[in-house]
């Protein structure tokens, strides 16, 4: 055998002294071999620095003891947290973990998952909002199923269910009620005039902070202002650009709630360049509490989203095949985190009589 050819089960058993069908029940781990027998293939596998084929494996019906998480940003804080605390449950579980970015793209994640579903992944985690897709909805609810069939589990982290009888577990915080207690923070501050910045249309995580933003003002008997609600998206350039442009057209407001503190970021950034100080002129408060919002001066008024247990949590929730066949709906608590960026708004002339 030539220094360039690669070694196959076959080389395996020869040098076991061992059928090739023993070897792959070796390799599979599901049908019972002596240890003596076993001992002699694992070692011939050392000795000739065999790897497993991963399509091969995939074929005899087995796993390959991989967990894939499945992220739209990997340099996002907020994902690489969560894909922290899965690496972490993984790797404690015996699993590698194979971490796959999708940039936002739902066709995307469909085509990962779906490749994964081949590779006969132990587990497949997705992570972060859906879209109101009804044919992404289908083909996930389909490889939901395909997954099920393989030995395999779809964990969904931060995404609603894809509906009763589907096999794919979900792991969500709260955080229609992390944006509610956030907004009900800022009005009992007295903010009445509340800008909500990076509404993303049709982005289910989106839509559930917008409904705690509109429910905590419901609850006063207050109408926010639709001119203060700014679409955009999770990121520093949005917030950004959405505070220039209500500076800009005289928009008047005491409080910027941003989606995320990325948002929130860029917020304070142009406020401060437009001469508002913060929180004496206008209050800024984030969502995820990720790293940097400690790094904005003054550090962001946040909501903690547990980031590193939602991904602990997938990985259990993925192994423990013995739950029932719809999955389990996992709920993590969120809370607000006060720091310097949010107070009372300033006095105004009139009100000093």
């Amino acid at each position: 055998m030539s220094g360039r050819d690669a070694t196959t089960v076959r080389d395996v058993a020869a040098r076991a002294g061992v059928s090739a069908s023993t070897v792959s029940r070796v390799l599979g781990g599901t049908y019972p071999v002596a240890p003596a027998t076993r001992a002699r293939v694992l070692a011939a596998i050392r000795d000739l620095d065999y790897v497993v084929n991963a399509h091969a494996r995939a074929l005899g019906g087995a796993t390959t003891k991989t967990v894939a998480v499945v992220v739209d940003d990997v340099t996002s804080p907020f994902y690489a947290h969560i894909a922290r605390g899965v690496e972490e449950a993984a790797s404690a579980a015996g699993r590698l973990c194979l971490l796959c970015t999708t940039h936002g793209d739902p066709r995307r994640i469909v085509a990962v998952v779906d490749t994964m579903r081949e590779q006969r992944a132990d587990a497949v985690i997705v992570v972060g909002g859906a879209w109101q897709d009804p044919d992404y909805r289908d083909r996930m609810t389909h490889f939901a199923h395909a997954l099920d069939r393989a030995g395999s589990r779809l964990v969904l982290v931060g995404r609603p269910p894809l509906g009763p009888g589907v096999p794919a577990g979900v792991v969500e915080y709260d955080n229609e009620g992390g944006a509610f207690a956030l907004t009900s923070h800022l009005l009992s501050a007295g903010h009445r005039r509340i800008a909500y910045l990076g509404r993303v249309a049709g982005l289910s995580t989106s839509a559930e902070r917008v409904r705690g933003f509109d429910r905590a003002h419901a609850l006063l008997d207050l109408t926010p202002d639709a001119g203060l609600i700014v679409d955009g998206a999770f990121t520093r350039a949005s917030g950004y650009r959405a505070t220039r442009e209500l500076l800009a057209a005289g928009r008047e407001f005491t409080a910027v709630q941003g989606a995320t503190d990325l948002v929130a970021a860029g917020a304070v950034q142009a406020l401060r360049e437009a001469g508002r100080r913060v929180p004496h002129d206008v209050a800024v408060a984030g969502y995820d509490d990720i790293p940097p919002a400690l790094d904005v001066h003054p550090a962001l008024t946040t909501v903690h989203v547990p980031q590193e247990e939602l991904g602990r949590a997938a990985v259990r929730l993925a192994l423990q095949r013995a739950e029932p066949p719809d999955g389990r709906h996992i709920v993590l608590g969120t809370h607000v985190m006060l720091r310097g960026s949010t107070k009372a708004p300033s006095p105004q002339p009139d009100d000093a009589d």
